[in-house]
């Protein structure tokens, strides 16, 4: 009964040991609502409470004094690097064909490693940072190809990604600047979906091709959300009667129709070393019906990953939601829209 006793008490200890969560001897001090968030996070990550999440990537940079970054406070690096350092969290991809697919076991971790406030500011030294901190190499890195006055392929970018031995993650972003909350004066939806920007699309489309490398590749970050231009309110809303099918709203169909023209034309042009994502917000702004996720969906024939971003507070004075609350909102949504792998594309919080 003592040796059972003693295995069972060395047991506990050893658990308690390895845990991600907070250490027994913490109970005392200030509690550090970002280190728990964090370790909520992994926590539920490695209990397999979404069984489709098949990679994570934490967006990491403190621009605007965000206060996102993994090393924003001791505690905050100290849970994220006791987190991850878990075996569930992967570095190695799994490539069939030149397509990323799930990994066998595990979950793959990457990052967005603080690649400016423009996002697109790729260099070697801030991935071998971020990978320093984490005390973990990524699988992607994650950075955005903003369009502004031309569509052109990141070449640059990509090469220093892949030279880093991480693969390219690349955002297709449709913007003109970076001001929120209104439409874009020259990529709208419509003029994409028409053919306007067609001969910069297959220029973009044969370079990624002869890259010869898999690229990750997105359109239209967080779709749902009226922050960024080429959300539904800015290009037909819940309208019905204006744009396509007479059942769906013009503003999301649009966007759909859009994504898949531009997929048609890398297609064509053999890009076929791209593993497209559709990436939403965990919540819509607005929350209003023609905004649901399902209606800007191009469906799983041209899709190869969902993706969502899941954030806690970005300021100190926004409601506080621990990671697991937000992903038992948005993960019913998410498998209920297709059976494709999900990859949490961005996760951070900032300090409170």
């Amino acid at each position: 009964m003592k040796v059972t006793s003693t295995i069972i008490l060395f047991l506990t200890v050893l658990i308690s040991f390895y845990s991600c969560g907070k250490d027994n001897d913490e109970s005392d001090k200030t509690e550090n609502k970002k280190a728990r968030w964090i370790e909520n996070a992994f926590e539920s990550l490695e209990n397999n409470d979404y069984p489709n999440v098949k990679a994570i990537s934490w967006w990491h940079e403190n621009f605007d004094n965000s206060k996102l970054k993994i090393n924003s406070s001791t505690e905050s690096l100290n849970a994220y690097k006791k987190c991850i350092s878990s075996s569930t969290f992967i570095t190695n991809a799994n490539i069939n064909n030149t397509k990323l697919i799930e990994p066998v076991s595990g979950i793959y971790h990457s990052a967005f490693p603080d690649f400016g406030g423009t996002e697109d500011i790729v260099t070697a030294e801030k991935i071998e940072d971020f990978e320093a901190l984490a005390n973990k190499e990524i699988v992607w890195a994650y950075f955005s190809n903003n369009w502004y006055d031309n569509i052109q392929f990141p070449s640059t970018e990509v090469n220093t990604i892949n030279a880093e031995g991480k693969i390219p993650f690349i955002r297709m972003m449709p913007r003109t600047n970076f001001d929120e909350g209104g439409p874009d004066p020259n990529y709208t939806m419509q003029k994409i979906i028409d053919g306007e920007f067609d001969a910069e699309l297959t220029q973009w489309a044969i370079d990624a091709a002869n890259t010869n490398i898999p690229l990750l590749i997105e359109f239209g970050t967080e779709v749902n959300g009226n922050w960024f231009p080429w959300n539904g309110q800015y290009n037909g809303a819940g309208e019905t009667e204006e744009y396509g099918a007479p059942d769906m709203p013009d503003g999301p169909e649009r966007f759909r129709d859009a994504y898949r023209h531009i997929i048609d034309i890398c297609d064509t042009n053999g890009a076929d070393n791209i593993t497209w994502f559709f990436h939403i917000n965990a919540y819509s702004e607005p929350d209003t019906d023609w905004n649901d996720i399902e209606n800007y969906y191009p469906g799983d024939d041209y899709i190869d990953w969902l993706g969502v971003s899941v954030y806690g507070p970005q300021e100190r004075n926004e409601d506080y939601q621990e990671f697991s609350e937000i992903m038992n909102d948005v993960y019913p949504v998410l498998i209920n829209l297709s059976d494709k792998p999900i990859a949490i594309l961005e996760f951070a919080i900032t300090e409170i």
